[in-house]
């Protein structure tokens, strides 16, 4: 990987140095996200353990659950899963120094960083957009009398949020850092501290992926 070697070395000499310090910088940083994601994951099995309906009733004992919108949720989810593998293509082709395309925009073997990076931060952008429209719909539905929820609603309500909403700010990030990413590379020469930036983009996207499966799993699969 580009990450662990000095991209200005040849790969056919098979030359290794130390890693990038900002790759371990990065793997260090997220490592203590993770913990923060880890307390949020307790406190949702916590609030589970001592209820004994889940999800919670909306207003209170004898009135119906919350109804998730599992359907709607996995399909943002295959969205963003996705947006990993376009992220990673993106990662090889800035390995091989493609940065723009080479070819027909229709041709995706032509395709080069920039071109995987945009398509990347416009799935990512989709499935953000997603989790607003679900937050609106659950406000909606619980103000209307129905089945939906607020943050103040339960504890399921706060923890749903809480858990949720925290990683959207963290896909959000996300796509901030694809925008100042492109910005960059439209400047100057395609560098190998560019393609260090690319590829640190691209470990922040796979881990908020990463949490995100794990978080639609235990909200929205795990009965």
């Amino acid at each position: 990987m580009a990450t662990a070697t000095t991209l200005g070395k040849s790969h056919a000499h098979g030359s290794f140095t130390r890693p990038s310090l900002v790759s371990v910088g990065t793997i260090v940083w997220l490592s203590s996200e993770l913990m923060f994601f880890a307390a949020l994951f307790a406190i949702y099995f916590t609030i589970r353990s001592v209820n004994p309906v889940w999800p919670m009733p909306v207003r209170g004992p004898g009135t119906p659950p919350v109804k998730l919108e599992t359907a709607f949720d996995g399909a943002i989810t295959i969205v963003l899963v996705l947006s990993s593998v376009t992220c990673q293509l993106g990662v090889f082709a800035a390995e091989e120094r493609r940065l723009r395309r080479s070819g027909s925009i229709f041709r995706v073997s032509s395709w080069g960083l920039r071109e995987w990076y945009i398509l990347t931060l416009i799935m990512g952008a989709i499935f953000v957009s997603g989790q607003c429209y679900e937050y609106t719909r659950y406000v909606t539905d619980y103000h209307e009398g129905l089945n939906g929820m607020t943050i103040s609603s339960s504890a399921y309500g706060s923890i749903f949020y809480l858990a949720t909403g925290f990683h959207a700010m963290h896909v959000t990030g996300g796509l901030i850092a694809f925008v100042f990413l492109m910005l960059r590379l439209s400047k100057g020469r395609f560098t190998p501290e560019k393609v260090t930036s690319a590829v640190v983009v691209s470990y922040y996207w796979h881990f908020v992926d990463v949490v995100w499966i794990g978080l639609f799993s235990t909200i929205f699969l795990i009965k």
